[in-house]
Parts: C-alpha cells; sequence; structure tokens
C-alpha cells in the first residue's frame, strides 16, 4: 500500500466523502467493488461510517436525512491548516460558503463545504484526530482528483488564489484546456475544461478516480452490483478508465494509473 502523510500540504486532495439515501445498500455495493470494509464514524449529519482497506481509511459514506433529497455525489475535501481562514478566502474569491466551518462531533477535525465560482462543490478539511487519507494510488483507494467544468483557466484562478496552487498546461495533442495543479512541484489535481460538453444534470464538478488493477474487470463488476456503466473503458492519457454510476447513481472513475499518471 501508498501510505499517505499524516498531514498533507494545503490544498493537496485528503478526503471524499459521500451522502447517500441508504448506507447499507451502498455500503454492500462498494464492499463488493473495492473490498472496502466499515467502521463507525461521527455522527454530525447522521449515521456516517469511515471506508477502510486493510484498517487504512480511505473514504467516508454517510447517510442523508429522510426527506432531504441532497445529491448522490462524491465530495473531493482539500486540505487546510485553518479551515476558518481558508472559508473566509474562498468568500473573498467569489465562491460560497455552504456549510460550516464547523467541528466534527468526535474532534475528527474541523470542515466546510464550499463551491467554486463555476459552482463545483468541494470540501476543506483541517485535520484533528482524524488526519484523512491514509493510503492512496493503490487499488480500492483514491488515485486522483479532477475539476470537471467549462473553463479551466478561469476557475484555476480561484483555486490558485485560495490554496496556492501552480497551475500548468498539461501537454499532449489530447490535452485542450486542461490543466495541471501542483504543490511544491508535486502534481495534486487536474482541471478539465469542456465547454458545451459539461453534462447539463451534473454541471461543473469534482471527478473523483479510484485506483483498480483491472478497469474493464471493475466496470464489469459494477454492473453485477447494481451500477451502470457510463463511459466504456478506454485507454487514456493517465491510464486505462471508465466512467460508472453506484447503485444510487453517484459517479466516478475507475483507473488503472500509467507510471506516469
Amino acid at each position: 500500500m501508498t501510505e499517505v502523510p499524516t498531514r498533507r500540504p494545503q490544498g493537496a486532495p485528503c478526503w471524499v466523502s459521500l451522502m447517500v439515501r441508504s448506507l447499507p445498500v451502498t455500503q454492500e455495493f462498494y464492499s463488493g467493488l473495492f473490498g472496502w470494509e466499515f467502521q463507525p464514524g461521527p455522527r454530525h449529519f447522521g449515521p456516517y461510517v469511515r471506508a477502510t482497506l486493510d484498517g487504512r481509511m480511505v473514504a467516508g459514506i454517510g447517510e442523508a436525512p429522510r426527506g432531504r433529497r441532497l445529491p448522490i455525489a462524491w465530495t473531493t475535501y482539500l486540505s487546510s491548516p485553518d479551515a476558518d481562514a481558508t472559508a473566509e478566502l474562498i468568500r473573498v474569491c467569489g465562491g460560497t460558503v455552504a456549510v460550516g466551518p464547523l467541528d466534527a462531533d468526535d474532534e475528527a477535525g474541523r470542515m466546510v463545504i464550499a463551491a467554486d465560482p463555476s459552482g463545483a462543490v468541494f470540501g476543506v478539511w483541517q485535520p484533528g484526530l482524524h488526519p484523512g487519507l491514509q493510503v492512496s494510488g493503490e487499488p480500492g483507494s483514491l488515485a486522483w482528483s479532477e475539476l470537471v467544468t467549462r473553463e479551466a483557466g478561469a476557475v484555476a484562478k480561484f483555486y490558485t488564489a485560495v490554496f496556492g496552487y501552480e497551475s500548468e498546461a498539461t501537454g499532449g495533442a489530447t490535452a485542450a484546456d486542461h490543466l495541471t495543479l501542483r504543490l511544491n512541484g508535486r502534481r495534486v489535481a487536474g482541471v478539465h475544461g469542456v465547454g458545451r460538453a459539461l453534462p447539463a444534470d451534473r454541471g461543473a464538478h469534482w471527478m473523483t478516480y479510484f485506483a483498480v488493477a483491472d478497469p474493464d474487470a471493475a466496470a464489469a463488476r459494477v454492473v453485477e452490483l447494481g451500477g451502470r456503466v457510463l463511459d466504456e473503458p478506454a485507454d487514456r492519457a493517465f491510464g486505462r478508465q471508465a466512467t460508472v454510476a453506484d447503485v444510487e447513481g453517484a459517479v466516478f472513475t475507475v483507473i488503472r494509473p500509467t507510471a506516469a499518471g
């Protein structure tokens, strides 16, 4: 397993979470797909579990309150040493703070849910007792995070101002309007401007990529477990990948990263 540092630098993706209608149904899906096991987490917003691989935390899943129709989507959390200061900077730079800053109820950390100027929702996590991801890049864990938006350059300026990223155009003939975000020279996330191809039903959003050993087999397994394949497995710039939806419709990508990816 690739273990991650206890504290990630500001702006690095440090956690992913999902709000669902049925926690047991969703747990069964991801256990069957990735081999995740689950342990109880904070109940600030209701039932919540932390997913683990070999005892190391990889994601969080919570159950939405009955009667509330919240979007079923994975949320990427970006690390911050000071969630309150980051929330204020988000507002100053044209973003919106929807939730927080507030403390998790087991002293896990301090969190914010926000949206960038294009409307893409993301989280901010200030670690307390819960550092965030404990493994990444291995099958069943987070491999990559990428913002899908209408135009990459404009929204990248927001993230650069808030989190201090360095941004650069991604090379290659197929990399039109694609930026890589770096911290201290290290790739941490991407921004992909897709213009009018932006899905009308989702709008701008952060795409969560989970590593798998075999994207073709993983896509087939998604269907067996009641999910859907949205984009069939194909070789892309950073590895073979497929975009899928889980049993409740949450969209994510499974990828076998290349050595460079």
